[in-house]
């Protein structure tokens, strides 16, 4: 079979080469250029930046595979960091990886490889696909259940799914490092960024200082009744459940609870204030092409590293109703909820807004 790699610099990518080498494939390299930096710029970290870029050349001659780069800047900034910019402009905290792997790796990477003559494009995502008795897809959770990706990938289509391989989805992170190391892969121990990477330096208010000023002009701290606590440096700069960089001098913790662009405030309360019952969501995407049901039980994530929620989720056109069967904390306009059954991922949607605060006992 003849595959293209999304090769990011990263060590997923690079043993989901070798693993397909290995295999006896025909494999070839793909790299995405995100930012329009020369070879000399540092430029964004992570798969953005030159470094990671570099990384990805040097792996393919590595594993003696052919490298292809494809300049994806004006693209990505039009789908995914406009996108981005907007929704903290909004008050909301986007998922930029969501409409990455939307529009960038498994719309128009896919599409170009495909272009090429490959019959796949495989991913280092932590992430596995199964075939029922059909041959039918369904994206299921990653083995290494700390790195399961799933949640990232919702957005994902059947038609999709049927041309995409996820090679290290039943591998650990170890055992995929453990594999670089033994092939003396450029990748083996190079660090996972922890920041959006196309945001320099990791720099959220400079980024957005020069993009969207107004998210990052100060304004009052207030709490539930309006009394003024305090002062933030931009409401663009605070998200639902946050603790730190507040600068509040108060005799318990104290979180964020709401954004409001529009008064240019921040809410503040107790933990327990974070706690909400429900939720309503938007965008909804299914990835058999329709929802289970009008009605249906399923274990939602609210965000990527939270645990799964059992809950009701009810179905009107685009529109999602959630009912946690527990109260869920910080449940965040703008990100995803995400529903699974048992460990297939049935589709998600952008949370837009949680249902009424229910208050510890």
């Amino acid at each position: 079979m003849r595959i293209a790699v999304a090769m990011s610099g990263g060590v997923d990518s690079s043993v989901a080469a070798l693993m397909l080498l290995e295999q006896g494939h025909d494999v070839f390299g793909r790299t995405r250029r995100l930012w329009p930096c020369d070879e000399t710029d540092e430029g964004p970290r992570a798969c953005c930046g030159p470094e990671s870029v570099r990384t990805a050349s040097r792996v393919a001659t590595e594993l003696g595979i052919s490298h292809h780069m494809l300049s994806m800047h004006r693209f990505f900034e039009d789908a995914v960091v406009s996108h981005f910019v907007s929704e903290y402009a909004c008050g909301r905290t986007p998922n930029p990886c969501v409409r990455c792997n939307e529009f960038i790796k498994f719309n128009e990477l896919l599409s170009s490889a495909r272009g090429l003559g490959a019959d796949a494009l495989a991913t280092g995502h932590h992430a596995r696909i199964r075939r029922d008795a059909l041959g039918a897809p369904s994206l299921v959770r990653a083995r290494d259940a700390d790195k399961d990706q799933t949640y990232f990938l919702y957005k994902m289509t059947r038609e999709e799914l049927d041309h995409v391989l996820f090679p290290v989805g039943g591998k650990t992170k170890e055992e995929v490092r453990k594999l670089a190391r033994e092939s003396a892969l450029a990748a083996a121990d190079r660090t996972e960024s922890q920041d959006v990477c196309f945001v320099p330096g990791g720099d959220l208010e400079a980024f957005l200082r020069e993009r969207a000023p107004d998210a990052v002009r100060p304004g009052p701290i207030v709490d539930r009744d309006g009394v003024v606590l305090g002062e933030h440096r931009g409401f663009g700069l605070y998200t639902i459940g946050q603790r730190s960089g507040l600068g509040l001098s108060r005799p318990r913790p104290t979180y964020v609870l709401a954004v409001n662009p529009g008064t240019n405030t921040v809410v503040v309360g107790d933990d327990e204030d974070l706690l909400s019952g429900n939720l309503e969501a938007r965008d909804a995407h299914w990835i058999l092409g329709a929802a289970p049901g009008a009605e249906f039980r399923a274990e939602a994530k609210v965000r990527s590293t939270a645990a799964g929620a059992p809950c009701a989720v009810e179905v009107d056109g685009d529109r999602i109703l959630v009912r946690f069967d527990a109260p869920q904390r910080a449940l965040a306009p703008g990100q995803a909820v995400v529903f699974y059954d048992g460990d297939v991922v049935l589709g998600g949607a952008t949370i837009w807004a949680a249902g009424p605060r229910v208050r510890g006992d």
